[in-house]
């Protein structure tokens, strides 16, 4: 099983168990990244023992790379010294040397294979936790947002706010009553300005008056003199 098939299966795990009991996002965010950031030194304390396994594996190929030379040469000098024994011993201990380099090898081969994929997966997860971190503040950010508008939808919704706006309603009209009593109180009575307005205009047409009398008169004596 893949390391990232291994963390999906505990994060959907932890996700559902939320959802179960109703928990919010915030909670939800920092247990993923909890777990990735967990995964993340479970990997490398993997990669870490696979390096260490990689190097002992080095370490035993180059002493069998050395026995399997080692017996070769010494079949050469059994041959020489007319010991086809001694040279039919060491080579069959070389062979031994060899079949298990061979085995080795395969093993190392699969090794360095794992601590590719492993390098691979620490730098996605590496990328993703980062990725995860940055977007962490913005999801939280728009989960208050959202909490705060859900909060004042409910309240404008609420019969709470249309029973306030009736009772001003209701204080606008009694305002208007009162204003209207006001007015009433006002009609048929002239103020101290309107009065002395009415004198001055009064005054002007008996000027307006007298002038037109007597350009009259001295129209009419005019008439008179032709």
């Amino acid at each position: 099983m893949g390391i990232f098939s291994r963390f999906t299966d505990i994060i959907n795990a932890n996700i559902n168990a939320l959802l179960d009991k109703a928990e919010d996002p915030e909670k939800m965010v920092r247990l993923i990244i909890q777990e990735m950031e967990d995964t993340l030194v479970e990997v490398r304390s993997a990669s870490a023992k696979t390096l260490a396994n990689k190097k002992d594996l080095a370490s035993q190929l180059n002493k069998l790379k050395a026995e399997v030379d080692d017996w070769g040469s010494k079949a050469e000098l059994a041959i020489a010294k007319d010991r086809e024994d001694l040279a039919r011993a060491a080579l069959i201990e070389k062979q031994k040397s060899a079949d298990n380099l061979a085995v080795l090898e395969k093993e190392l081969t699969l090794v360095e294979d794992q601590m590719t994929k492993l390098q691979g997966e620490i730098g996605q997860l590496q990328d993703k936790l980062a990725d995860a971190k940055n977007r962490q503040k913005t999801i939280l950010m728009r989960q208050q947002t959202a909490s705060t508008r859900l909060e004042v939808k409910k309240r404008l919704d609420s019969h709470k706010v249309d029973s306030a706006i009736g009772r001003f309603e209701q204080y606008e009209r009694k305002i208007d009553a009162l204003e209207s009593q006001v007015e009433s109180y006002d009609l048929g009575k002239k103020s101290l300005e309107q009065q002395f307005a009415e004198l001055e205009g009064e005054g002007n047409i008996e000027d307006e008056l007298a002038a037109l009398k007597k350009k009259v008169q001295a129209s009419a004596k005019e008439d008179k003199a032709e």
